[in-house]
């Protein structure tokens, strides 16, 4: 489609927009998400892999192809029929669950199953997300639009502060601690000495600094033919990270167009130019450990992708769709959790990044909400059959709202770069994630404006927006924040008595979520009621 072709179909310039910030807004969204593409495969590998070197690397390369195929497809339906500016990729928090809670350390399900548990959950949300649907048709619309506005826009500022959080996590500047749970990152520490790989890539480098580690130089022996090189203060991804930071504030405040990705190019070329040390990435420092210690030159710029061979089609297998007969109850509760965070952290995150772009009328009603859900569902579903976990809308979304993105060609163009990861996955892998990070905390700030618009003289409302915004933080979960956001509000009206105020909706997702979070025993009432039931 040539431009004047895709401005009548998007409508970009009647939204006040233009083809080069759409595609300006697109990047910026992918560059903030693209980690997606490595994280995701990183921690499925944890349960889908058979813990060989080859198998591993073969469950790593099946799901980066499904990663990116689920990506694809969402952005590409978001954009195209929903017309709005929201990106998709697997979800991060639902990958944790399927592999730390469902099949490893938890119920010990076969992933096989928990495919299928997600590929069902995809079509109830499906049929939820379209009014044709007899019963539970156009649900998802009608419950959101059915919760408090202030609780929606607390849900935004929440979402905000989760971003920041995670941004500022990555960048290094807040660590776990001990006794205060989170902390300042060792700023003192800054300098002294990094085991990186022999060959330089800075996979499974150690760290080893006096303050921040407890670690004895004089004794520190580095393993496997590693190497040690000294730190300087321009090498250390933290500061590389702030100097980012606030680049891209400057150029915002300065209304220059494109500061998010000239920020996180500045700190990817310094840090890539110095060997920079990636905080995020040192396992032995308390962090996530998914990639290099060290930020390095891509290796490789292309290489073709090849279909999976373990996860395509795993769910309809015989460990998958074949084993749901012997596996009744832990099948439904997974299958009921992963629905219950999905539809939360995606309508959640709908809402808020709608309001931040314009898409939320006079009616506090999304603009295309049924078509944005079906994208969402859609997306899981694909995402299931190729091997991934549950696919949701992505709060990154935000950045290219924040740049300036108003249509689906913003979702489009997202959808591109996430399948052009399967020929560029060596560069986008050496994009550090401290460089990232940065954008995290500008699209956090930007978002946390929405919470001067609440209510806060309103007794009944505080408490329910406050939960909402802290939860999501202290939890690393927009579903907890917003389920303990209603579940306060409704509380505090039975108390008051108001119980007219509470529309049928409120009251379902009232017992819902209680019944999901309390029950008898060390389970929840879900639990309890299915264990019961099929056990008879």
């Amino acid at each position: 489609m040539e431009v004047q072709q895709l401005d009548d179909y998007f409508g970009y310039t009647e939204k006040g927009s233009s083809f080069d910030a759409e595609v300006r807004a697109g990047l910026t969204t992918f560059l903030t998400m693209a980690y997606i593409l490595l994280v995701n495969p990183a921690m499925l590998t944890l349960a889908i892999g058979d813990g060989t070197n080859a198998g591993n690397a073969q469950a790593f390369s099946d799901i980066l192809f499904a990663t990116a195929v689920a990506a694809f497809v969402g952005c590409i339906v978001m954009g195209l029929w929903a017309n709005l500016p929201f990106a998709l990729a697997p979800g991060m928090g639902l990958n944790a669950y399927f592999t730390f809670t469902v099949v490893n350390f938890g119920m010990g399900i076969a992933w096989e199953l928990a495919l299928f548990a997600v590929f069902v959950e995809g079509l109830l949300f499906l049929a939820m997300s379209m009014p044709q649907v007899p019963v539970i048709g156009g649900w998802r619309s009608e419950m959101i639009n059915s919760i408090p506005t202030d609780l929606k826009i607390a849900t935004g500022a929440g979402i905000g502060m989760f971003l920041s959080f995670i941004g500022l996590r990555e960048m290094g500047w807040i660590r776990n601690d001990g006794a205060t749970l989170v902390n300042l990152g060792d700023t003192e520490s800054w300098g002294g000495r990094l085991n990186i790989d022999s060959d330089g890539d800075g996979i499974a480098g150690e760290a080893c600094q006096d303050t921040a580690y407890g670690c004895d130089l004089a004794t520190f022996t580095p393993e496997g033919g590693n190497y040690l090189v000294d730190l300087q203060l321009w090498q250390q991804g933290e500061l590389i990270s702030m100097v980012a930071l606030l680049v891209i504030a400057v150029l915002m405040a300065r209304n220059i167009k494109g500061a998010m990705i000239i920020g996180i190019a500045l700190a990817t070329v310094w840090g890539w130019a110095v060997n920079a040390y990636d905080p995020y990435n040192d396992f032995l420092a308390g962090q996530a450990g998914w990639g290099a210690t060290a930020a390095t030159w891509p290796s490789s710029f292309a290489g073709m992708p090849e279909m999976p061979e373990e996860t395509l089609m795993a769910a309809f297998g015989e460990n998958g769709m074949g084993a749901v007969g012997d596996n009744m109850a832990d099948f439904l509760l997974v299958m009921i959790a992963f629905l219950f965070v999905d539809v939360f952290d995606t309508s959640g995150t709908l809402y808020s990044v709608g309001r931040q772009a314009g898409y939320v009328d006079e009616n506090d009603e999304l603009h295309n909400s049924d078509e944005a859900f079906a994208s969402d569902a859609a997306a899981t579903i694909v995402g299931a059959v190729f091997g991934t976990s549950t696919t949701t809308t992505y709060i990154e979304s935000a950045a290219g709202v924040e740049e300036g993105g108003k249509t689906g060609l913003v979702a489009v163009t997202v959808g591109i770069l996430m399948l052009s990861g399967l020929f560029f996955t060596d560069l986008f892998a050496a994009v550090p994630q401290f460089a990232m990070a940065s954008a995290l905390v500008i699209i956090g700030a930007m978002m946390m404006r929405q919470a001067a618009d609440i209510d806060w003289s309103n007794s009944e409302m505080a408490l329910p927006a406050f939960l909402t915004i802290a939860l999501m933080p202290l939890t690393y979960s927009i579903a907890d924040g917003i389920a303990w956001g209603i579940i306060a509000y409704c509380v505090i009206k039975i108390g008051m008595q108001k119980w007219d105020e509470m529309n049928p909706v409120m009251w379902t997702l009232f017992v819902l979520m209680t019944s999901f979070y309390i029950g008898p025993g060390d389970g929840s009432t879900f639990e309890w009621i299915f264990s019961d039931l099929l056990s008879l």
